[in-house]
């Protein structure tokens, strides 16, 4: 006979949805710090987590490889299943898959490196990178990495892509996180950048991470009109001329319009 109270299973359901919910907090800041893995101090203070709290959901986690620890760093990775599950969970013809090979076209005519960004709730993730032949590539930020969907130009091209409605409700909660990296950054500069790329046709951005840095980024769209993803092209500021910022959004609305073309031919919809 079950003895557990109505109260105590409710705690126990509490309880074990916190515990999920703090695996998964765990987990995205492990895929945001993935290429060069991230410390257990960094890991737990990150997620707002005591030590021991933190140390015992990551057991876990590495008995299911959901992460896996450098030996000699001590560093924390996504695991092999987490693979396993993107490979599961992946469409059989994928946004990406149609995309990737014009992105490496573009890279390898221009020489520079080329992102792909879509959108994921609040954020813009990169899900897709091809890099040129020029000596000096643009490593802005690697493939699974979450920021603000208004960070980078793919990001805003695919932001101003969308309805004033949603870019009002993202606005909201995107400027107080900016303003995290970037304290100066204000509602009002958003809207600005939102229409500067609305009226050029395409994002021009200088990488708050990176000053030296300059990316032009237009936007993808499905055949029914809804912005699918950004693509942008970066290279160091010194190379991106005006008359190579224009070379390089000739090329990606080129590509932009193969792309939806082939999506079109293959009844690719949100």
């Amino acid at each position: 006979m079950n003895s557990v109270r109505p109260e105590s299973r409710k705690d126990i359901s509490a309880a074990g949805t916190q515990t999920l919910q703090r695996a998964f907090a765990l987990l995205r800041i492990i895929t945001k710090h993935n290429s060069q893995g991230i410390r257990l101090v960094d890991l737990y203070a990150r997620a707002g987590l005591e030590r021991p709290t933190a140390h015992r959901i990551l057991q876990g986690l590495l008995a299911e490889q959901a992460v896996r620890q450098d030996k000699q760093t001590k560093r924390y990775f996504l695991g092999p299943f987490i693979y396993e599950l993107g490979l599961a969970a992946a469409p059989k013809l994928a946004l990406r898959d149609i995309v990737y090979p014009y992105m490496k076209s573009l890279a390898e005519h221009t020489g520079d490196t080329v992102f792909m960004t879509v959108r994921s709730g609040f954020d813009g993730v990169c899900v897709a990178r091809a890099e040129g032949s020029y000596p000096i590539q643009v490593h802005l930020i690697d493939v699974g990495l979450h920021r603000p969907l208004n960070a980078g130009a793919s990001g805003m091209a695919l932001l101003s892509a969308m309805s004033d409605d949603e870019i009002a409700r993202l606005a909201r909660i995107n400027v107080e996180r900016t303003r995290k990296r970037n304290p100066g950054f204000t509602e009002a500069m958003l809207r600005a950048n939102v229409n500067a790329t609305r009226r050029r046709g395409y994002a021009l951005n200088k990488a708050f991470e990176l000053p030296l840095v300059l990316s032009v980024g237009v936007a993808l769209r499905y055949p029914d009109g809804v912005p699918a993803a950004g693509l942008s092209i970066s290279a160091m500021a010194s190379r991106m001329s005006k008359a190579r910022q224009e070379m390089a959004v000739r090329c990606l609305e080129d590509a932009v319009l193969s792309i939806q073309a082939e999506l079109a031919k293959a009844g690719i919809f949100p």
